[in-house]
């Protein structure tokens, strides 16, 4: 019954050149309670694995044209491949053949004349194997992905930022392209956590956050959390124009939200402050320099008054300075 309850969930792709051997496969694993596909060559087997996706692929090894481990060989260059055993049928058994199987990517095999009972159990444990596997691939992805963000908004960390930032700088000095980074600070947050509470305080950094998250929508661009109050935008690929445009509409999002700031010194809505810097990274440039003069122009925007973007332009450095 448990056989037949977890066979019904799986898909067997049985590949033999003879017809008969196919039919008592697939008779036998019917039983058990698996779903079956079947291919008579190497070539249609690396059709079928493609577009059916098989739990598992019973696999002769002496076939004409593709023999078995070359059509292995294929199967592992797939990028659907990674989760699906392929499990070995042969009537050779000599250590060359063997160790042939595995170093194809066979993750096991039987031999023929078949032994029913072993085969049974020998399908039934590679696919809870890599039912387990993709499980706690799973597991881990999410693990990962929770050290990475941000327990209030949702969005990166300082940790995540800072390998994002130091990835994206590696990159774009490689490639010689524009790298972009805008640093934001809602203004006044202590006066606003003093005049409505702290939870109320998080609710609005929620809120610019998801506002932040709404714009910053291309897949290599990223949003983090700086700090308390503070949010960081790394662009790759992306040039002053293109910075001066998202900082712009960052700090018209903020203001939309119109988040009630009755202690605000310049609006009596929330609003945010930020500074970017726009800059190719070269061989002889810092990336804390970087990062510094974003910062830098977060404070010229600050000191003009807030509610506002602040661009600093990095200068080259000269021959003279080095």
């Amino acid at each position: 019954m448990n056989a037949t309850a977890q066979g019904s969930q799986s898909l067997v792709l049985i590949v033999d050149d003879e017809p008969f051997i196919r039919m008592i496969l697939r008779h036998f694993l019917e039983r058990e309670g698996y779903q079956i596909a079947e291919a008579q060559n190497g070539i249609e087997a690396v059709t079928a694995f493609n577009k059916l996706h098989p739990d598992i692929v019973l696999l002769d090894a002496l076939m004409p044209d593709m023999d078995g481990f070359e059509c292995c060989t294929q199967l592992q260059r797939l990028d659907c491949s990674k989760y699906t055993p392929v499990l070995m049928v042969t009537g050779l058994e000599d250590q060359e053949s063997v160790d042939r199987a595995f170093e194809v990517g066979a993750m096991d095999y039987v031999t023929k004349p078949i032994h029913w009972a072993v085969l049974r159990q020998r399908v039934k444990r590679l696919i809870e194997q890599s039912q387990l596997q993709q499980k706690l691939e799973a597991v881990n992805l999410e693990l990962q992905r929770l050290v990475t963000i941000d327990g209030l908004t949702q969005v990166a960390n300082r940790r995540r930022f800072e390998e994002y930032f130091h990835q994206e700088w590696q990159r774009m000095k490689r490639d010689q392209q524009s790298l972009s980074l805008i640093l934001c600070d809602v203004d006044f947050f202590k006066l606003y956590n003093d005049t409505y509470g702290h939870r109320v305080g998080d609710r609005c950094l929620q809120e610019i956050a998801k506002a932040i998250k709404d714009i910053i929508k291309r897949p290599g661009d990223l949003i983090a959390r700086y700090g308390g109050e503070e949010f960081a935008v790394i662009l790759p690929n992306t040039d002053t124009e293109g910075a001066t445009h998202v900082a712009d509409k960052i700090c018209h999002a903020v203001r939309t939200l119109a988040i009630p700031h009755k202690n605000s010194q310049v609006s009596l809505y929330v609003t945010l402050s930020a500074g970017f810097t726009t800059e190719i990274p070269q061989p002889d440039s810092d990336i804390e320099e970087m990062i510094a003069a974003a910062d830098r122009a977060l404070y010229q925007a600050k000191a003009a008054g807030r509610d506002r973007f602040v661009q600093n332009i990095l200068l080259p450095k000269s021959k003279n300075s080095r």
